[in-house]
């Protein structure tokens, strides 16, 4: 039977339809009409935020933590404009979200009218597709084509503008069944090209798997199959900040993240091995450091569904286009009926070499004096969460590094972090998604200050919604990563690297109807925490760190990887850093 209804019943219906449970949002002129039909219903909770683009953090959130895509809905002009750090966001993280748009009324489009924005245009570079409806009839099918091309192949954020005349305009409802796509990624992987990763493996003397977020993405499949691979090699396995969680970090193959703030043994086993296994990383940046200089020894694999990233940035030998999930299944189908065996001699070796670099303990740290040391924030963090069903946000900075090397993750999907881009302002508001999707979880976003600032006031949408979200702040009053970086790089001139005027987070907390708990001596940290946990509703932790802490280790721009800063210690690094040493 034919549905008639208007636009905007359209776009509530088909979330309903997708099976959307949670949609966040602020309302506006141009989207009033969607707003009226959600006032309507029971199925969908809306959950007002304070600012657009916490809405978009807060949809990437429930989207990382569920597998599921998250949807935000804003008005046009600003609220368009406000959202477009998260569709970037979303965009450089590979995260699914549907970011729907009020926009004028299709005859005022292009006159400057109140409110008006090419939000189409203006979000083009920043998600995977956009659309502007100007039909009413066309706009269900649209709203489910868009789902379809959020979450297949390389997920990532779409976004539909949607004038208010179409909104108000009657039209015919198309069903998502009914929905036929062109859309159809590639996710079986070349069984030549597997089974040559195969023969390589069997051969490989120093070999490594390094994993990145798109084994997350692939969903829980790829990272059970992944632990199942590694277990049959015994080869060692790192991660980038985008895929901890793949495999866990109480493994026995585990060498902790690597990249730039990595762990030694990471870096140099990346630097030194003989194959490297790409599953699902995109050879960022970050994990690179000098690319002339980039496992300059090792044969080089990628498993990757998106076909753009391969050779991309680094030139591979194996390349494997497909699914990550797909891909490894039939690795390991190869791998076992052809009764591939490693080089257990060479492999026993490999290890023993690694065994001498975990020796030298890179995440190691003395917790002396009054001062809370930032690390030691972090691993008591660990010891008294890691029993609960925990997940973690952060924001961006030193604080998003220490809690990437000192908090251990044994599941995908617990960690939600900005890699990335890099936001400041990520972690408050995509903690809230997190929640809302899991209620009875514990949530704690990581913070910095100056971070935590950015975003702070998402703490009413969470005492609006009884959200009992942790927003637990490592409290340095400074920019903490810049001034790093200032006293390493530019002679020790902190331009602008300092906060003051910082507000008093107990007392704020308490302004919006929060717990505040301020905690500045390491003997009463274990009681402060136990507290925070121990508190039904939300919460803000003033931790007082260091102000000086530098994040370590740490490879310097336009390093190696096994050019790297270790801890600190009473010599002038080779970078001329005090405090610092090159290994």
């Amino acid at each position: 039977m034919t549905k008639m209804m208007t636009g905007a019943k359209m776009v509530v219906q088909a979330l309903m339809d997708q099976g959307v449970e949670v949609v966040f949002g602020y309302p506006g002129g141009a989207v009033l009409p969607i707003y009226d039909e959600i006032f309507q219903q029971n199925q969908i909770q809306h959950v007002l935020v304070r600012h657009e683009q916490g809405a978009v953090h807060a949809a990437e959130g429930y989207a990382r933590s569920t597998g599921k895509p998250g949807v935000a809905l804003v008005t046009s002009g600003p609220g368009a404009t406000n959202a477009v750090t998260g569709l970037t966001d979303a965009l450089m993280d590979s995260i699914p979200i549907i970011v729907l748009t009020g926009q004028v009324p299709t005859f005022m489009i292009g006159t400057d009218a109140f409110q008006e924005a090419d939000t189409v245009g203006i979000t083009r570079p920043c998600t995977k597709h956009n659309w502007l409806i100007k039909d009413t009839d066309k706009l269900a099918n649209t709203i489910h084509e868009a789902f379809h091309v959020a979450t297949s192949g390389r997920p990532g954020p779409v976004l539909i503008d949607i004038p208010k005349d179409v909104q108000f305009a009657t039209g015919t409802y198309s069903e998502k069944s009914k929905r036929k796509s062109h859309y159809a990624p590639q996710v079986k992987g070349d069984i030549a090209m597997i089974t040559e990763l195969a023969e390589a493996m069997a051969t490989a003397k120093r070999p490594v798997f390094y994993t990145g977020g798109g084994v997350i993405n692939s969903g829980p499949a790829a990272s059970q199959l992944l632990r199942e691979l590694v277990e049959a090699t015994g080869f060692p396995i790192t991660s980038t900040l985008m895929g901890l969680g793949c495999y866990p970090a109480s493994g026995p193959a585990w060498l902790g993240m690597l990249g730039m703030h990595g762990t030694y043994e990471a870096n140099m086993v990346m630097h030194d091995c003989d194959l490297m296994i790409n599953v699902g990383a995109r050879f960022d940046d970050r994990i690179t450091g000098r690319l002339d200089a980039f496992s300059p020894k090792s044969v080089k694999a990628h498993i990757d569904i998106d076909a753009s990233s391969i050779n991309k940035v680094v030139r591979v030998d194996i390349p494997i286009l497909g699914d990550v999930a797909h891909v490894l299944e039939d690795l390991l189908k190869v791998w076992k009926t052809q009764g591939r065996r490693t080089d257990k001699e060479a492999l026993a070796k490999w290890w023993k070499q690694i065994k001498t670099w975990q020796a030298t303990d890179c995440l190691g740290f003395t917790q002396d004096g009054p001062v809370i040391r930032p690390q030691y924030a972090m691993s008591r963090l660990e010891a008294l969460t890691k029993g609960h069903d925990r997940y973690i946000t952060t924001e961006v900075g030193q604080h998003q590094m220490w809690a990437a090397q000192y908090l251990g993750f044994e599941d995908p999907n617990r960690w939600m972090t900005s890699g990335g881009l890099g936001t400041m302002g990520y972690g408050t508001p995509a903690s809230i998604g997190v929640q809302m999707a899991h209620r009875d979880a514990l949530v704690i976003n990581v913070a910095g200050e100056a971070s935590w600032l950015m975003n702070m006031q998402e703490m009413g949408t969470a005492m609006q919604y009884g959200l009992p979200v942790k927003q637990f702040i490592l409290n340095n009053e400074r920019l903490g990563m810049v001034r790093q970086w200032q006293q390493l790089l530019h002679g020790e001139r902190y331009s602008q690297s300092w906060s003051q005027s910082l507000p008093d987070f107990v007392k704020l907390a308490e302004a919006f109807g929060a717990k505040g708990i301020r905690c500045s001596d390491p003997a009463d940290l274990d009681e402060a925490i136990a507290e925070m946990i121990a508190y039904d509703g939300p919460v803000i932790f003033d931790c007082l760190v260091e102000k000086h802490e530098n994040c370590f280790p740490m490879i310097p721009s336009g390093k190696a990887h096994n050019e790297m800063l270790l801890r600190d210690a009473q010599v002038k690094g080779a970078i001329g850093a005090t405090g610092a040493v090159l290994v």
